[in-house]
């Protein structure tokens, strides 16, 4: 009888069974399975609603027409009394919809003139921080606290910490649109309070040169030289803050922990 024939060692690296069959590896789930289970959170859900949200403010921003600003001021005649109040509330709500600010505060000077137009430009402005601020707490909050971690926490943590000033540099610095940045801080650990103030600090000063272009465009020849000093004003107003700011950082800074 013959020898059995001998024994051969496996071969080293060879392929496993299930990855010759080509099963997936756990921790490789396909893309469609982690959406649905992403979406299975409630925290998740709201913040896709939020960018639902503003998806659909900025598509509707792009298709909508632009009104002719020679009807402004006949608008506000028909409104009589409530001119005001309505120009507050729909301003808040166009900005609030991602209308730049600039475009609001123009028309309000356009139809309300320098000074009144300026006031319910910041009118318009508070009350459109607060529901930004409002609705990204809301429908963002959750899923940014439970998603922060390393440098992300940090900043989370800076945004708690952040005084009216540091609110009103991040308004000033050219980072995205009111309405954006009303909403960002709302998903944040920002406090309401000093965001509030900040963003009508940070407002004022533009809110009184548009306001006075605008009154500029629909009647020339009511504006004289002293409506743009309010403007000039609140350029010099912004940079002390800017500069009381700085020195405050510096000085914290400078403290022993």
């Amino acid at each position: 009888m013959g020898r059995p024939p001998p024994l051969r060692a496996p071969r080293r690296g060879g392929r496993r069974p299930e990855a010759v069959t080509g099963a997936a590896r756990p921790g490789r789930r396909p893309v469609a399975r982690r959406l649905a289970g992403l979406l299975r959170q409630p925290s998740a859900r709201r913040f896709g609603l939020l960018l639902l949200l503003l998806a659909g403010f900025g598509v509707t921003l792009l298709l909508a027409p632009r009104p002719d600003p020679a009807d402004l001021p006949r608008l506000a005649d028909s409104l009589g009394g409530y001119g005001p109040p309505a120009a507050v509330v729909v301003g808040a709500l166009l900005l609030v919809a991602l209308v730049p600010r600039t475009f609001v505060t123009l028309a309000a000077g356009a139809i309300f003139g320098p000074v009144q137009g300026a006031a319910y430009a910041l009118g318009a402005a508070l009350l459109a921080a607060a529901i930004g601020f409002t609705v990204g707490r809301a429908l963002g909050r959750d899923f940014v606290a439970e998603r922060v971690r390393g440098r992300l926490a940090r900043l989370d943590g800076w945004f708690a910490r952040q005084s009216v000033f540091g609110v009103v540099t991040v308004r000033l610095l050219p980072i995205a649109g009111f309405g954006l940045v009303s909403y960002g801080y709302g998903t944040t650990a920002a406090r309401v309070l000093p965001f509030l103030a900040g963003s009508v600090i940070a407002s004022a000063p533009t809110a009184i040169g548009y306001a006075a272009i605008g009154a500029a465009v629909t009647t020339p020849g009511s504006i004289n030289w002293y409506a743009a000093a309010p403007a000039s004003l609140g350029l010099i107003a912004s940079v002390l803050i800017i500069h009381r700011w700085w020195r405050a950082e510096r000085r914290r800074r400078s403290e022993p922990a």
